[in-house]
């Protein structure tokens, strides 16, 4: 697994922990949101920096009051055709105003980069080694016409309100 942040990779600082792991004293601790709503108010008050990894069917509203003490969600895409996590990321963004690291995990495909970065995605584990070849290569998915509003700039062709590009293509 390589972890891409913000056009490049970078290391991955944090730590997933389950049920038979001991809380840290320090660090990054990445925890799925059954062990976060169970971990005692006081270990959410530690030293440690808290992240939330967020399945399918969970929704970012389970953690909407406590995204103030978290500096990471993780939303999983445990195949590339579901698609629930790009709404997570949304609401996270535009909704709750999230401005901590939201990552992607799971099946991330070069071809849906650009949609990752556009819903709000700043971070991608990426272990798929034909995404990880092309990125390491410097390649980046182009799509210039988009059908939905996304993260960044974009302009309308003064047509169909649902054509958009991208204002950087």
């Amino acid at each position: 697994m390589a972890l891409y942040r913000n056009g490049t990779f970078v290391t991955d600082s944090w730590r997933r922990l389950d049920a038979s792991d001991e809380l840290p004293a320090e660090g990054h601790v990445l925890l799925s949101l059954a062990e976060w709503q169970k971990l005692a108010p006081a270990k959410r008050e530690s030293n440690v920096a808290f992240g939330v990894l967020l399945e399918p069917g969970e929704t970012a509203e389970a953690i909407a009051a406590d995204l103030p003490r978290l500096a990471l969600v993780a939303v999983n895409f445990p195949k590339y055709t579901d698609g629930r996590g790009y709404s997570t990321a949304r609401i996270l963004r535009d909704r709750y105003k999230f401005a901590g690291e939201l990552r992607a995990v799971g099946d991330i495909l070069f071809d849906q980069l650009q949609l990752y970065e556009r819903c709000g995605f700043d971070a991608l584990e990426v272990t798929d080694p034909v995404t990880l070849g092309l990125l390491e290569a410097g390649r980046k998915p182009v799509m210039t016409h988009f059908y939905q509003p996304g993260e960044g700039a974009e302009v309308r062709d003064n047509s169909n309100p649902w054509r958009r590009r991208s204002a950087t293509a």
